[in-house]
């Protein structure tokens, strides 16, 4: 590093530290100065993105995002980094998070869960840890899990099966794991086989030795690297109240964790699926709630339909009344086919917008290889135009300017900082 950049990082570290400390008069101020310090900090989009374009059919946006490859790239909040950088890096790692802020993401995120001793960390669910750390490596652990592993039964079409819970084990336990790429084998008659299951679309060039977190280590991390936060409050696979601890005593927790580090508010968009929880933090932490995301997860009830209004409950008018700012659905419920068979807007979020609600999007570079065909799940709505990588930015540009969402989550964060720049949103 030369003396000027150390200069110039010291000037952003020391103006990033009085934004954390002293706060703004608003919400308003304090993103006004977040995004100066966004346009300072360089980021290093790698070569994904330029592959994605040039697997794009020909088009102005093709070419527009093409002029683009030989720009500097900086961090912006439109790119979320989903679990860190989850594609190439073991989820939820000191390395994974990392990964997403060098790559530009404005905003990280930590799902949080808990321990047997209550103590907050960084899982995607609280029994992942079979196939997301080497738990099941460390007989002591093991044997700790609620479900320890059963091998496959291949003559009776049995998969093989594990399930170890943050809330098996202490922090201190925890403390002592390493995080994997996420996957199993189902046919896996040993240990060792189980936890040999990356998809094959996924790497595991740095799932050697993943730093697990806990939710205090992951605030450290991304406020001294200047990112915002967007914490998930995970469902609970134990039965609340766990040992007192009730889903209020949580969900307040996960705040005063933010509290504590000296985070103001404004840099935080505490998330969960739980509408109670958005409630409770409305009610009781209103300085927190202007950001709370609501995680849309209507789609799981009966007849959901993205075009007919009539199948959601409760309606957007009764989220934004109640004091829901932001939602945040998965990609296919945002987008639609119109009859020429291009992406445009779903009823659903049409309506989002006419009730005034805020919204982001999950998760892009999720689906493995566009080329085979339909995008799976993320891509559902639009399965019959998604064929080859290149989609991933068509699906994004339509997201950005058509739906107008805020930000989007990206297991690559580079994809959607390479957009936002090139765009210069």
């Amino acid at each position: 590093m030369t003396r000027k950049n150390s200069v110039t990082l010291g000037i952003i570290s020391i103006l990033t530290s009085m934004l954390w400390v002293s706060g703004c008069n608003s919400n308003d101020n304090n993103t006004s100065v977040a995004t100066e310090l966004n346009k300072s900090v360089s980021a290093q989009v790698g070569p994904r993105p330029l592959f994605l374009v040039g697997q794009m059919q020909d088009s102005e946006l093709k070419d527009q995002l093409a002029q683009c490859a030989s720009n500097s790239f900086y961090r912006t909040d439109f790119s979320i980094g989903h679990r860190g950088a989850s594609m190439q890096f073991p989820e939820h790692t000191k390395e994974a998070y990392q990964a997403a802020i060098d790559s530009g993401a404005g905003i990280v995120e930590c799902d949080v869960t808990f321990t047997a001793d209550k103590a907050l960390v960084c899982r995607h669910s609280q029994c992942d840890l079979a196939t997301t750390t080497n738990i099941l490596s460390i007989p002591a652990l093991a044997n700790k899990c609620s479900v320890p592993f059963l091998p496959a039964d291949a003559v009776n079409g049995v998969s093989a099966t594990a399930t170890c819970c943050t809330s098996d084990i202490s922090l201190a336990e925890f403390n002592t794991l390493k995080g994997k790429m996420d996957g199993f084998n189902p046919n896996a008659t040993t240990v060792e086989e189980f936890m040999d299951g990356t998809p094959n679309w996924r790497t595991d060039l740095y799932a050697g030795n993943g730093t697990l977190m806990t939710h205090a280590e992951s605030i450290a991390l991304f406020k001294a690297a200047g990112v915002k936060m967007t914490p998930e409050l995970k469902s609970a696979s134990v039965s609340m109240p766990y040992d007192g601890f009730t889903q209020q005593d949580y969900a307040q927790k996960m705040l005063d964790e933010y509290a504590a580090a000296g985070v103001d508010a404004s840099q935080v968009f505490p998330q969960s699926f739980n509408l109670d929880d958005i409630k409770y933090w409305i009610a009781n932490a209103p300085e927190f709630a202007d950001q709370a995301v609501y995680l849309d997860g209507r789609d799981e009830q009966a007849g959901f339909d993205p075009q007919n209004s009539a199948t959601w409950s409760p309606s957007m008018d009764t989220l934004a009344a109640d004091g829901v700012k932001i939602i945040a659905p998965p990609l296919w419920m945002l987008v639609t086919l119109d009859n020429n068979k291009a992406i445009v807007p779903s009823e659903y979020a049409k309506a989002a917008n006419a009730a005034g609600l805020k919204i982001i999007a999950w998760s892009l570079e999720r689906s493995g290889p566009l080329s085979q065909g339909g995008g799976g799940w993320y891509y559902q709505s639009i399965a019959d135009v998604v064929d080859n990588e290149g989609d991933t930015f068509e699906l994004l540009d339509v997201l950005a300017k058509d739906v107008g969402v805020i930000g989007v989550f990206s297991d690559w964060p580079a994809t959607v900082t390479y957009y936002a720049n090139c765009m210069d949103m």
